[in-house]
């Protein structure tokens, strides 16, 4: 075999730090944007934040109105009625305490720092509107937001309080308190929550078990009426208990008793069989008049399945868009729009000069590595600072090729929404789709329609009579529109409205428009019945 050298020319793409720590800050969400800010706050002495004012933490606003539950303060295990007392006691004189003194004082924001957390001045250049919260936060009483919300354990501790109990009987009465979830069940088993506390097998596991039994059943009659039942059909079977018995205290009618019993022989079968609506099954199984079995399944409909829904603090998830769009007016006889990047999301960051100005001037020729290395870590927070534009910039043209190409949508609604796809706008701005589809996922955009994902003004298209397209979005909002008319006594069922939009002349087919329904989570036709 003869050997010899030979030359070859070719291509290949190599993606250096600083285009790899841009496609990676392309595809965060504003959450997850001001983590990586943070953290790289954190590791890069060369960043800072440009602004000199304080963080909340340091003056204690942020935690300022956190509401302390009553079930944290109470302890799982009561050794002696009397220390259980002494600690709620000892926990409500601590609160009264604290609320006292917060309300005592007059709130004064001034100089606090806490005024400066809207921006002054950005990296971005970009002037950011003030908050006038706190006007509004001078006028509330600290003391009525802690006593907002009660949480369900502090509602179910309350009453557990009124209850003459032993100290073993209030001691597991307050632990399955606390072993309830956010709707009120108690998933796991007495055994398990037995084992979960050390207790071996034999007589000390049984003893608990059976302690915990009693507890149970002082839990489940508390209020609110269902609380601790193990499972959907024990709930509405507690509730059903509780109405016959008050049933039967008030002396109410024959009928109304039937009905009742009725419904609770009816949750004592397979649920799948009222979720089915399943009539004629059920006049047989529980031997009923039809109309009966209807008004008890009405009735049925009536109870919470979610004991503890009422009390769950819900935080709502926020969405801070990261895209502000405002109508100007007509232009021309065409309606203009305002796109710009939201000033609350840009983060304000720059190079420390100090820092900077110290490593130019200081150039010592013995530490040649370590002069390098922090050169480089000056290197890399101007990176960050340039892929943080860069991030905002694309996020801001593809925005603004959206709104140009669905201004129907911003004008007339859903119903006018155009097919759209990610190669349109690749095309349109000379970038690739994976980069479209990386700036239109989690990055959000406020109209005057509402808040809405980038991802949503993207759809496919259905053919129409015309030989046009028809948005896929538009299509559901259509499909919507369309059940939301419907007659509750006949509802529509997917041939129906395959027809209808055929009427209108777009092409959908059965299967299609069960997809998009199913999308919209709009149950079949026999579900949306009245009964």
């Amino acid at each position: 075999m003869k050997q010899g050298l030979s030359l070859r020319v070719s291509q290949h793409l190599a993606l250096t730090p600083q285009l790899q720590q841009s496609i990676r800050l392309l595809q965060l969400s504003t959450l997850e944007l001001s983590q990586e800010v943070d953290q790289m706050l954190d590791d890069n002495p060369f960043l800072e934040r440009n602004d000199e004012s304080a963080d909340r933490e340091d003056f204690g606003i942020g935690s300022a109105d956190t509401v302390v539950s009553l079930g944290d303060r109470i302890t799982e295990v009561a050794t002696s009625s009397v220390a259980a007392d002494a600690v709620d006691m000892r926990a409500t004189a601590d609160f009264d305490e604290e609320t006292s003194a917060v309300s005592d004082s007059e709130p004064d924001w001034e100089g606090d720092g806490s005024s400066g957390l809207s921006a002054d001045d950005s990296e971005w250049g970009v002037e950011a509107r003030a908050r006038n919260g706190a006007q509004d936060e001078e006028l509330t009483d600290p003391t009525e937001r802690q006593s907002e919300h009660e949480t369900l354990q502090a509602h179910l501790h309350r009453q557990a309080l009124r209850l003459r109990l032993s100290p073993e009987d209030s001691a597991a009465l307050r632990y399955l308190i606390e072993c309830l979830d956010d709707d009120g069940y108690l998933t796991d088993s007495l055994e398990d929550l037995a084992r979960g506390l050390g207790a071996a097998e034999g007589e000390a596991l049984d003893e608990l078990v059976h302690r915990f039994t009693m507890a149970r059943g002082l839990l489940q009659n508390l209020d609110p009426t269902g609380v601790g039942a193990g499972s959907l059909q024990e709930c509405l079977q507690l509730q059903l208990h509780s109405q016959i018995e008050e049933a039967l205290d008030e002396g109410t009618t024959a009928e109304h008793l039937e009905l009742l019993r009725l419904c609770q022989r009816i949750c004592a079968l397979p649920l799948d069989l009222m979720a089915r609506r399943d009539i004629k099954r059920l006049v047989q199984l529980c031997e009923a008049k039809e109309a009966l079995v209807r008004e008890a399944m009405v009735h049925i409909a009536r109870l919470e399945p979610k004991p503890g829904r009422r009390f769950v603090d819900v935080e709502r998830n926020t969405v801070v868009p990261d895209v502000l769009v405002q109508p100007l007016g007509k232009v021309a006889g065409s309606m203009r729009f305002r796109i710009q990047i939201n000033p609350e999301v840009l983060p304000k960051i720059r190079v420390h000069d100090v820092y900077a100005s110290a490593l130019r001037g200081h150039r010592n020729a013995g530490d040649a590595a370590g002069h390098a290395a922090m050169q480089q870590r000056l290197q890399e927070a101007r990176w960050f600072i340039k892929n943080i534009q860069q991030r905002f910039d694309t996020i801001l043209r593809v925005s603004t090729a959206i709104v140009e190409r669905q201004k129907n949508f911003f004008t007339h609604g859903e119903l006018a929404m155009r097919p759209l796809v990610l190669r349109e706008i690749a095309d349109e701005l000379g970038l690739h789709e994976s980069t479209i589809s990386r700036v239109t996922t989690a990055k959000y955009m406020a109209t005057p329609l509402g808040t809405f994902e980038l991802k949503y003004f993207f759809g496919s298209g259905l053919g129409t009579d015309s030989g046009g397209n028809a948005s896929s979005t538009a299509v559901r909002a259509l499909i919507k529109q369309f059940i939301a008319s419907e007659s509750p006594k006949k509802p529509l069922s997917d041939n129906q409205l395959s027809d209808m939009l055929k009427e209108q002349g777009i092409e959908c087919a059965r299967r299609t428009v069960a997809k998009y329904r199913e999308g919209l989570k709009i149950p079949v036709a026999s579900l949306r019945k009245a009964l």
